[in-house]
């Protein structure tokens, strides 16, 4: 993907015509850049995977208050829970558990 250097908007693409070659062309204002015959198109990129960062640490949650709440993974009725607000105002809060039982020491959250 190329953009304007001017405008800043998205190039499009035009096909050699009558002698001329391709070029990227601003629909917007009179930027254009020729395309030279020996240009090498990069379409690979590696991503590097980032790792996930909990939300609450085991250490947050340690101090937390508990509830009844049911673990979906052991069935255990106890949890340590925290409650943050992700989403707009007008929405309820997101409720994170953590499973109490020590076999299990599980996360989930409700929305």
């Amino acid at each position: 993907m190329e953009f304007c250097p001017t405008c800043g908007n998205f190039l499009q693409y035009e096909l050699p015509h009558m002698g001329r070659p391709a070029r990227f062309f601003c629909p917007t204002c009179p930027y254009v850049c020729h395309i030279e015959t020996k240009v090498k198109i990069k379409r690979k990129q590696r991503l590097v995977k980032k790792e996930i960062e909990p939300i609450f640490s085991k250490d947050d949650m340690k101090n937390g208050p508990t509830t009844d709440a049911t673990c979906p993974h052991c069935n255990f009725g106890k949890a340590v829970f925290q409650q943050l607000q992700t989403r707009s105002a007008d929405e309820p809060m997101s409720t994170f558990y953590w499973c109490l039982n020590e076999n299990c020491g599980r996360q989930w959250r409700e929305d």
